[in-house]
């Protein structure tokens, strides 16, 4: 079953251009991540991973700087934090 997970994130990558795929909020792309756990986990990890990229990785989403210690961080919609080594750089740059 893991399979049929990577084929459709290959035929993905394939029959989208990096251009008109959406933008992550995440440094690692989502498709990119969960081909990894995929891969390395199975598919039940996959799937995991598939849900929490697919509900946190969108709208709803808040950028701020940490005031202890001048870190860039981002609130998900489930409310974890995430700090800087996950963030896109182009939301970094963005603050």
């Amino acid at each position: 079953m893991k399979y049929l997970i990577i084929i459709t994130i290959h035929l993905y990558w394939f029959l989208i251009p990096k251009s008109k795929r959406k933008k992550c909020i995440f440094r690692k792309s989502c498709s990119t991540y969960v081909y990894e756990k995929t891969s390395i986990n199975g598919f039940s990890m996959g799937i995991k991973a598939f849900r929490f990229r697919y509900k946190n990785c969108r709208h709803g989403f808040e950028i701020f700087k940490n005031p202890i210690d001048d870190s860039i961080q981002v609130i998900l919609p489930n409310g974890q934090i995430i700090g800087e080594l996950e963030i896109a750089k182009r939301l970094i740059k963005l603050k």
